[in-house]
């Protein structure tokens, strides 16, 4: 959605960055590009790794802002290298409220520029907006990095990185569309939205899952009747799973440079 208000604003002077890490699904990345296409605004790539810093391996209750801070750190490197001074990020009116947000500290710190937060705009006026713009992610659901399915106090690891997004791919090929699967230390605890329950229940999806995420590593797999819950694994009142820039938006990961965006002006 500010790729789509920059561009608007500034033209071709406004450009849309993606940070690419192992913590960001290859789907969103696709989508990334897919939406920057959309839009018409030049799109580009930067990769690091959260594995590389031990304090976002350790995984504790600041997880998001050590991702955040990282992640920021490659985009404001790679503006400083085609010269552009400011950062966008998707920060919205609404994310602020939502309990224990830490990444939201690290976009203060990094003093990047929210203009959904300065102009107040909240997550449904966001996806208003970009249907407004036609774009293909203004009903897509929340996404948030693949970390966030790993509960506090687990050690972030490549290996269960892949296999949650690996498990995320089936449930995403077999229908569903709101769901999470977390990862308890080699038990898959799978979510779905409360409407997609009933399918969940079926004793063929049972019996496909038990098999097919056995398969990518798991060594139990449950299905959690309470249904798809934001950040059930992460502090009490966090919202991990609704990072800056993620709901109606691009995904998460990528933010907007530009040369001049006009500070409370869309």
């Amino acid at each position: 959605m500010v790729a789509a208000l920059a561009h608007d604003a500034l033209g071709d002077d406004a450009i849309a960055c993606t940070a690419r890490s192992e913590t960001l699904p290859a789907a969103e990345l696709d989508d990334a590009r897919r939406v920057a296409d959309e839009i018409g605004i030049r799109h580009e790539e930067v990769t690091f790794s959260e594995l590389d810093d031990p304090n976002f391996v350790e995984n504790d209750g600041d997880r998001c802002y050590h991702c955040r801070t990282m992640r920021l750190g490659a985009m404001f490197e790679r503006a400083r290298d085609l010269g552009i001074e400011t950062v966008c990020d998707g920060t919205n009116a609404s994310d602020p409220g939502e309990g224990h947000r830490p990444g939201l500290r690290a976009v203060d710190e990094m003093d990047a520029y929210s203009p959904l937060l300065a102009d107040d705009v909240t997550k449904p006026e966001v996806r208003a907006i970009a249907r407004e713009y036609d774009l293909s992610v203004a009903d897509k659901p929340s996404m948030a990095c693949l970390s966030s399915r790993i509960p506090t106090g687990l050690e972030v690891t490549e290996e269960r990185l892949s296999r949650v997004e690996t498990a995320e791919r089936l449930l995403r090929t077999w229908g569903f569309d709101q769901f999470r699967v977390r990862d308890h230390d080699g038990l898959a605890r799978i979510e779905v939205g409360a409407d997609e329950l009933e399918y969940a229940l079926d004793t063929d999806f049972a019996a496909a899952a038990r098999d097919h995420l056995t398969d990518v590593g798991f060594d139990h797999v449950t299905l959690d009747l309470a249904g798809y819950e934001t950040g059930s694994v992460s502090p009490a009142g966090e919202t991990a799973d609704e990072g800056p820039g993620a709901d109606g938006d691009l995904p998460s990961e990528t933010d907007v440079f530009d040369a001049e965006y006009p500070t409370g002006d869309d």
